[in-house]
């Protein structure tokens, strides 16, 4: 089966699709024949950016503003969703990011990037599942990090949050394999997006880290998007409880640059 013809008629949900990797997978989705729900928090004009491209192309889009951080928007976006038709992909691409050094985290910080990280991505999933569940049918893809596992300084909320991410990737994979669905998640290398160039604000700083990657430069976010498009759809039927690492090789390194 053709990949526009498994996700035709068919409805996708994906998170933080104003930019960067959401963006960029809704886009794809759409070319792949989905309806995409495009989900967004603040940045309104990025959001209408992706949905003028969809239809642009010929797709379909319908924007949806909910911070799934906030279980009453979570449950409204995944209601929504549904009454548009059967939802049988959700991405969960947003993230809440944090990059303070661990002793000036305050719990508050902590608890705001928690909220969005994890505890939203398990409640949206859950809300969304249970309907996939009746149906027998569906597949979530989670959007993780390297910082999961290879950390730089000043990361320590997020990188927890992400680490518990990949945990409940597992954990949901076990859970809902007998209902038919597949959970796994994509883990970004450094991808060009506004948020990883907010942290590369010294252009040398930013080239020697190219350099170090051994693809020698950054990722752009439509290759994650080919990679979660292909995880939603039944080319990757067997492919359950993965964590899919995205980085040019740079998970491999195992010491800092020369």
């Amino acid at each position: 089966m053709a990949t526009e013809e498994y996700f035709r008629d068919q409805v996708v949900i994906v998170t933080g699709a104003s930019k960067g990797i959401g963006q960029a997978t809704a886009i794809a989705f759409a070319r792949a024949g989905a309806q995409v729900v495009v989900n967004y928090l603040s940045d309104e004009s990025g959001a209408q950016a992706t949905l003028a491209q969809i239809e642009a192309a010929g797709g379909q889009a319908r924007l949806a503003r909910a911070d799934v951080s906030a279980p009453a928007d979570v449950e409204r976006l995944a209601a929504e969703a549904e009454a548009w038709g059967p939802v049988l992909a959700l991405v969960n691409n947003a993230a809440a990011f944090n990059r303070q050094l661990f002793l000036d985290v305050p719990l508050a910080e902590f608890d705001r990037v928690w909220a969005a990280n994890a505890r939203g991505v398990f409640y949206l999933s859950q809300c969304v599942a249970r309907r996939m569940a009746e149906r027998g049918r569906g597949s979530i893809v989670h959007v993780s990090s390297i910082l999961a596992r290879q950390l730089v300084e000043a990361r320590s909320a997020y990188a927890a949050s992400k680490g518990a991410l990949e945990s409940l990737t597992l954990a949901m994979a076990l859970d809902l394999a007998p209902v038919h669905i597949r959970v796994n998640a994509v883990v970004p290398g450094l991808i060009r997006t506004d948020a990883l160039l907010a942290g590369f604000r010294d252009p040398e700083r930013l080239a020697n880290v190219e350099r170090f990657i051994p693809a020698g430069r950054l990722g752009e976010p439509a290759e994650m998007a080919e990679v979660i498009v292909f995880l939603s759809s039944d080319k990757a039927s067997y492919i359950n409880g993965a964590l899919i690492p995205v980085d040019g090789g740079l998970g491999a390194r195992e010491a800092g640059p020369k």
